[in-house]
Order: C-alpha cells, then sequence, then structure tokens
C-alpha cells in the first residue's frame, strides 16, 4: 500500500468501518493512530485494535497528537468541522502528507486553503456499506495531489469495497448516488416491508421475504453481467402481475421522482460548501 503510518481523526461508524479495512488487510496496528471523543472509546481502541489513541474528552490536542508523523491523514469528522479541524491540526501535518476527506460538500480548494502547501488533499465519498466491506467511494484529486497520492487513497478504500475516481465536479453528485443511495435502498425495503404487512404477513415474515428479495436482486445484477432492465424484462410476463405492479410505478413517475431527488441532494451539498 505504500503507506508508512495512517492517521484517523474521527472515530465513529466511517472511521471506525476504514479502520477495521485496514486491518483486515493486514496494516499493522502500531502504525495507526485514531482521536476520538472519549476516553471509553479511546482505551476501547487500544485494547480492541491495539492502534495508538487520543481523546479530546482528556487532551485538547488529541487531534494534532494523532496526525503527528503520519503520511496519510483521513478527516472522518462531521462536514462542519472539517477545515476548523483542518486549520487546528495544519502545525502537526507532516511536510508531504496526504489528507482525506470524507465529507459531503467541502471543496478541496476550502481545505487547501486551510493548511501548509507542502501538504495535499484528495476528496472521498464512500458509503455506509464499508462496514461490512461492501463500499462504494468516490475519490477527486486536489490542486496538489499526485498521481502517487490517488493510487494511496485507492487502495485505502479498497480494502473497504470498490473505487470510482472522478473530477471534483461530480464527486458531490455522486454523493447523492451511492453516497446517499444505501438510504434510498433502506426506504424502499422499509416500503416493500409495510406492503407485507398490508398483506397479512407477519413482520419476521414480511422481514424474510423482502431482505432476501433485495439481497437476491442485487446478488442476480452482479453476478450475471446482465443489466437491471434486462432482468427485470425477464421477470415482468407479458399482462401478468409483475407488469400490472410495474405499470403503477410507471404512472407515478418513478423515474422523474429519482432525479428530483437527488437534484434535491445535490442542491443541499452545494449549500454545505457554501457554508449554509
Amino acid at each position: 500500500m505504500n503507506i508508512e503510518r495512517v492517521a484517523i481523526v474521527g472515530s465513529g461508524s466511517m472511521g471506525g468501518a476504514i479502520l477495521a479495512g485496514l486491518l483486515a488487510s493486514g496494516f499493522a496496528a502500531d502504525k495507526i493512530t485514531v482521536s476520538t471523543k472519549s476516553e471509553l472509546s479511546a482505551e476501547k481502541h487500544k485494547s480492541q485494535y491495539g492502534v495508538g489513541a487520543y481523546a479530546l474528552e482528556s487532551s485538547s490536542d488529541a487531534n494534532r497528537l494523532a496526525v503527528e508523523g503520519a503520511d496519510l491523514v483521513i478527516l472522518a469528522v462531521k462536514p462542519a468541522y472539517i477545515v476548523e479541524t483542518l486549520r487546528e491540526v495544519a502545525d502537526s501535518l507532516a511536510s508531504g502528507a496526504l489528507v482525506i476527506s470524507v465529507a459531503a460538500g467541502i471543496t478541496n480548494s476550502s481545505m487547501e486553503a486551510a493548511i501548509p502547501t507542502s501538504v495535499r488533499v484528495i476528496r472521498s465519498m464512500p458509503n455506509t456499506p464499508a462496514i461490512v466491506g461492501r463500499a462504494v467511494t468516490g475519490l477527486a484529486a486536489g490542486s496538489r495531489s499526485t498521481a502517487e497520492d490517488m493510487a494511496k487513497a485507492k487502495a485505502l478504500f479498497e480494502t473497504v469495497g470498490g473505487v470510482v475516481v472522478v473530477d471534483e465536479s461530480q464527486i458531490d453528485a455522486l454523493s447523492t448516488i451511492s453516497g446517499s443511495g444505501p438510504a434510498y435502498v433502506f426506504y424502499f425495503i422499509e416500503q416493500l416491508t409495510n406492503a407485507a404487512l398490508h398483506h397479512g404477513f407477519t413482520a419476521e415474515q414480511a422481514a424474510a421475504m423482502v431482505n432476501d428479495t433485495f439481497l437476491g436482486a442485487a446478488e442476480l445484477v452482479a453476478s450475471t453481467g446482465k443489466s437491471p432492465t434486462e432482468l427485470r424484462r425477464q421477470v415482468t410476463s407479458p399482462n401478468g402481475t409483475t407488469e400490472r405492479a410495474i405499470a403503477t410505478f410507471a404512472a407515478a413517475n418513478l423515474d422523474q421522482l429519482f432525479i428530483d431527488a437527488t437534484e434535491a441532494a445535490l442542491a443541499r451539498a452545494r449549500e454545505l460548501a457554501a457554508g449554509k
């Protein structure tokens, strides 16, 4: 992976997923440091994973201590705190370090302005299936990052799933598809489960039918190489029950609804970038 030392600032679900992926790939625990909010969390990271850990609860310098000596720094704090955190740790970042943000709406240029010119940045947008090693992560290079930097970033995020490299002008749009996408899928699972309950199935029966149907359908797309359109047509017999259901979706303009929903998410990403 050609990475000597990694620091993870923020130990929430995404930071934790990246940490787990790194360790599973064989990256040495003693080459990783993390910063957390609580001392309890820091102690858990030390005892459970064997990594260095600092808690903001007990030291206001926890973030600075975590990034010292790291050639790759992952910022996994909330978007509103990205630039603030970079300013806080700027003097502690190693010359030539690569900083990778995990946040919607925060531009590379705004991050570059907060750190020394010797430090490079890349924006990332992983999604929550990183927790189970099935993420899709979008990467967008900053103005100072190199091909070697991007190779490091790809190697890092490939420990938790697949990677798509895009121009920064597309990273916010990517966040509305793969970044927010799991929530859309969960929402459809919710609604189909509610429909099963409406038809008299128990909660256990509904969960078994719906969850495995989504899982099986996704595996069909991934394993057969056929397009979703082709697979849908195979299930949709002329004048059959599925055709009637699909026609109902079409009548509700579901195709346009998806576009409207992702446009709304993109508008919010742009608001975040503007500090709103």
